[in-house]
């Protein structure tokens, strides 16, 4: 029922753990990786998810943008729902039939909440991980950037939804802002769950 797009470049501290969390908390999804020229052990350690039936992709660094690079992932996905992780994420909390439950309501994309760590200690919420808040709400407004938030990090999408209304390859960063702004100016709405998290 849901498939996973995790975008990675030299991402071999991280993508063990991503993957292994996946496991512990969906299953065996369709995975697939979209890699970025990684020059490191990325790659190699995915292919120790042999129980996982991973699918890889490779971007040159000459055609990558973070949209081109999910886009480009969700084509080859399968399922009705999708996932998309960053690569250094770990998931520590998540619940997929409520995700379900709202995707086939009146909510085209959830996103989570993402616990500020960094080289593996939690962190003060500063500008961005100030958006990550105890309280679930749709359609958050960032005061900070005038503008709706939502963040792949953790995010949750009907497959077919993404498929009609694409990420937008042109930007080189923020394509998760630019899309949810997009939806919420055509009628549609997003989600903030606080409940579904990764550190």
């Amino acid at each position: 029922m849901v498939s996973v797009v995790i975008r990675a470049k030299n991402e071999e501290k991280h993508i063990g753990y991503c993957l292994q969390s996946i496991t512990d908390y969906i299953g065996k999804p369709q995975i697939i990786i979209v890699d970025n020229e990684s020059t490191d052990d990325t790659i190699p350690i995915v292919n120790r998810f042999e129980y996982h039936d991973v699918e890889k992709i490779s971007i040159s660094k000459n055609e990558y943008s973070p949209g081109k690079a999910l886009n480009l992932g969700v084509q080859r996905c399968i399922e009705e729902y999708v996932i998309i992780i960053s690569a250094h994420c770990e998931i520590k909390s998540f619940d997929s039939k409520s995700v379900q439950q709202k995707l086939d309501g009146d909510i085209v994309g959830v996103w989570g909440k993402q616990i500020p760590i960094w080289d593996g200690k939690k962190i003060s919420r500063r500008y961005m991980w100030s958006n990550f808040k105890d309280d679930s709400q749709t359609n958050y407004w960032c005061e900070s950037e005038n503008r709706y938030f939502f963040h792949n990090a953790f995010s949750m999408f009907k497959r077919e939804h993404l498929v009609q209304y694409p990420f937008d390859e042109h930007y080189s960063g923020k394509e998760d802002r630019y899309w949810a702004n997009n939806q919420i100016d055509a009628g549609y709405n997003i989600f903030y769950d606080s409940q579904q998290e990764v550190k």
